[in-house]
């Protein structure tokens, strides 16, 4: 663990009488539109000049932070559809870099502008990325990481599932940030859900959060700063485009 190791273990131990509704929770959040909720990403516009980010329209591209250098843009193949595509974007001066794609997972039912808990859909929006864990040691992470057995999914679930838990980052979705991905806290409520994640991916659709291989999991802890203010910008792609 890294600074602030103390807290956030304290943290972590006292989630793990919840873990049951936590692990449940990824992928059981609500929504009351776009982008919106707690820990959603504030609406600004972009620098002035920025290119966009491709394939998002207007509205979400304005709520991209003006700070943020980094965007994680999960384009769902289709507004019922659990597949979709995770492209990693750097920004660098006023252009926007391409760096690396992957397969991916979304809601095993796809995606919602009005999400609520055991919808089995994921949420339409622009979330920051504040923090991260899993069952697995620190790969490298710059974002701040939380081990834990906490993390580890139950073994009554499905073998398949059993890793999904290993790596995680929050998407700030009704979560308080600064605190592990499993903290149970909802500010807004239970009925709009939480702990929506990037994490492992089992071969299927998820919950609500969003799941990739562990390489790209990986590769995404080392990378994702917190200096460059990352953010998620997550839907199908017809959303995505308005």
């Amino acid at each position: 663990m890294r600074s602030g190791a103390a807290r956030r273990a304290r943290a972590a131990l006292a989630v793990l009488a919840s873990l049951p509704v936590a692990l449940t929770a990824c992928g059981g959040a609500g929504h009351g539109g776009p982008g919106s909720g707690a820990g959603a990403a504030p609406t600004r516009p972009a620098a002035s000049g920025a290119t966009r980010i491709p394939g998002v329209g207007d509205r979400l591209q304005r709520r991209i932070p003006s700070g943020t250098r980094q965007v994680v843009a999960v384009y769902g193949d289709g507004r019922n559809s659990a597949t979709s595509t995770v492209v990693l974007y750097a920004r660098h001066g006023a252009t926007w870099h391409r760096v690396r794609g992957w397969a991916a997972h979304n809601g095993r039912k796809g995606w919602t502008t009005d999400h609520h808990e055991g919808d089995h859909r994921s949420p339409v929006g622009v979330f920051t990325l504040s923090d991260a864990g899993g069952v697995l040691p620190d790969p490298g992470a710059k974002l701040p990481y939380t081990r834990s057995a906490a993390f580890a999914a139950p073994r009554w679930w499905a073998k398949s599932y059993w890793h999904d838990f290993d790596y995680a980052i929050a998407i700030d979705y009704n979560r308080v940030k600064g605190t592990p991905p499993n903290d149970p806290t909802r500010p807004l409520g239970r009925r709009k859900g939480g702990g929506i994640w990037l994490h492992l991916d089992h071969g299927s659709g998820t919950s609500a959060c969003v799941s990739l291989p562990e390489p790209a999991m990986e590769y995404l802890l080392r990378t994702l700063d917190p200096a460059r203010h990352p953010v998620v910008v997550m839907g199908d792609r017809a959303d995505l485009k308005a």
